[in-house]
Order: structure tokens, then sequence, then C-alpha cells
């Protein structure tokens, strides 16, 4: 297991890491360029139960393109201060984005995987979200905590 010094993990919980092989992966890359409204910090995520993609989110909104950030104009660390800032506010997450797809389409996420490329980790209001959906295991592209910190 890596020592990756997350700024949020659950107890009793851990990230997973596959390889761009990864085809779950790939998926989630190709949403998160299609449809990412965050150009500089594209992420999504896809669930899959039963070997299956059942649903797919992207982050992002178009709030910082008006307004900006109010986070980086105050140099909050990352995972701090969502509440600051429309754009960067939990809902427009790539994981709860996939959850409110998989609840349009109405599917049932308990027990499923998520998959989530263009982050290094997940806040806590996501795992929240992702705990009570019932997702099981959160998968990361290897060496995300490298590829995809935020400078």
């Amino acid at each position: 297991m890596l020592d990756i010094p997350y700024p949020y993990m659950p107890e009793g919980r851990t990230i997973l890491y596959v390889s761009m092989d990864n085809s779950f992966m790939q998926d989630a890359k190709k949403t998160a360029q299609e449809y990412s409204l965050d150009k500089n910090y594209p992420n999504a995520s896809v669930i899959v139960k039963d070997g299956m993609i059942i649903a797919r989110g992207a982050n992002g909104s178009t709030y910082h393109d008006e307004h900006g950030c109010e986070r980086r104009r105050q140099n909050i660390p990352t995972g701090q201060g969502y509440e600051l800032c429309e754009g960067c506010h939990p809902k427009n997450h790539g994981e709860p984005s996939a959850l409110r797809d998989a609840k349009e389409k109405g599917v049932d996420p308990t027990g499923a995987d998520l998959y989530l490329w263009g982050h290094w980790w997940c806040c806590e209001p996501c795992w929240n979200m992702m705990i009570d959906a019932g997702i099981n295991n959160v998968y990361l592209l290897e060496n995300a905590h490298e590829i995809f910190v935020k400078k």
C-alpha cells in the first residue's frame, strides 16, 4: 500500500489504483475530456457494477468562468473551504455527478465501484456521498498523486 498523505480518508476505507490500460479508467478520462466544465482540472467518474458501466459524471460548473475562484484568491489549501466558492462546491465534483447520473437512470449503485480520472484523492463530502450510496471501492490512476496534484 502506498503511503500517500491524502487530505482526507474515511476510517476503514482505502483507495485502489489501476493503470491507464484499464478500460474503465480510459472511459473516465474520455468522459472528463468530453464533458468536464473545468478545463484547467478536468476530472470524471464512472460507476461500474457487475463489469458494466452504469453511470458517468464529470466535474465543473461555469461559475469560475465569470467569477474566478474565491478559494484560489484566498490561497485556501486543497480540500478546504468548498463552501466559499460556488464553482468548487462538492455538487460540482465528478463523483456526485456520476451518482446523480445513476439516480436519473434508475440504477442502484450499491455494491458498485467508482473509477475517478483527473484527481489524486476524494474529498470528505464526496466520500460521504459514495459511502451513503453503497460504493464499494474507489479506483484512481496509478501515480495520480504525482500526475494530478494542483500546482
